[in-house]
């Protein structure tokens, strides 16, 4: 990851168009590599379960990755999870080509190897503390699916169990293994 020096603005970021992939962190632009073909394999199908899950009950909004989220202004902060879910209740009128402004109510972050474990906890936390309700962080090393929510013990889980978070999508299963199985 690099940063540069000057500070910039969520607005002035999406000027720019397609720079690559990069967060906003408090109006510092901080640019990221690629991701690896097992992380991209483990996001697709992240996103197409939940995309799935709540298009066919109507819940709201599931995105890609990379999609911006404004945490925070002065200075600004835009993070883009893996995959995220923002209830129908909280989109007013029609979505805009802006980011997102706060943060989804799921976002699920998929480790890559080079993520320190001080960076994932940073990330979560920013999360949490910007108004998520859960965070999901899976690492495809350790083939297992960690659940966050502010001021609770992590739910992990592995290979061989389903994942479920009724705070966030009442009702949502998923096989751990569906997640990281190859085809």
């Amino acid at each position: 990851m690099t940063t540069s020096n000057k500070l910039i603005t969520a607005d002035e970021l999406l000027k720019m168009g397609d720079i690559g992939r990069c967060e906003l962190i408090y109006g510092e632009l901080v640019m990221m590599s690629p991701a690896g073909a097992e992380h991209g394999m483990v996001v697709a199908r992240f996103n197409r379960y939940l995309s799935e899950f709540v298009e066919e009950r109507k819940l709201g909004f599931a995105f890609g990755a990379e999609t911006g989220f404004k945490l925070s202004s002065d200075p600004d902060t835009v993070r883009g999870p893996d995959a995220s879910y923002v209830r129908r209740q909280r989109v007013k009128g029609k979505l805009t080509k802006k980011f997102f402004d706060g943060a989804p109510d799921l976002a699920v972050e998929v480790m890559s190897p080079d993520d320190t474990k001080r960076e994932v906890a940073d990330t979560k936390n920013a999360w949490l503390a910007h108004g998520a309700t859960s965070v999901w962080i899976a690492d495809p090393d350790t083939q297992t699916v960690v659940v966050h929510h502010s001021g609770e013990k992590p739910a992990v889980f592995s290979r061989g169990e389903k994942l479920t978070d009724e705070r966030v999508l009442p009702g949502f299963t998923l096989e751990v293994d569906r997640i990281f199985k190859w085809p």
